[in-house]
């Protein structure tokens, strides 16, 4: 099955939609996006939808509602979780600017201290 995210006019994730993916092929048997792009336009007469990939094979991140896509990066992105987290330009994932400890505790982020918190 394909997944594609239906985006508003900032490019924010509305809706994902799965679609078989038969209606993606072309004459030879190949899976086209556009193909599925028309498909859902003509149900919904809405155009600005990108194909989605539920393993992160492709576009970096499975679209979620209110992710972004970004066209510089062809990559759906998450809302920063805090002010101070920096985006990871290979994975387009946010990461806090101190790495978690790796012992077994659990943390959690303290953004007015920029620090883990073991709970």
């Amino acid at each position: 099955m394909a997944h594609f995210a239906r985006l508003d006019d900032n490019n924010i994730v509305q809706d994902v939609i799965v679609v078989h993916n038969n209606q993606l092929l072309d004459e030879n048997g190949n899976e086209i996006e556009n193909n599925g792009i028309d498909f859902l336009e003509n149900i919904f007469g809405h155009r600005n939808w990108k194909q989605t990939s539920y393993n992160r094979s492709f576009r970096k991140n499975y679209a979620a509602i209110g992710y972004k896509y970004d066209f510089d990066r062809d990559a759906f992105i998450s809302t920063t979780p805090y002010n101070s987290w920096i985006l990871n330009e290979n994975t387009c994932l946010w990461e806090a600017p101190v790495s978690i400890p790796t012992d077994e505790g659990i943390y959690s982020w303290n953004e007015d201290t920029l620090s883990w918190n073991l709970l």
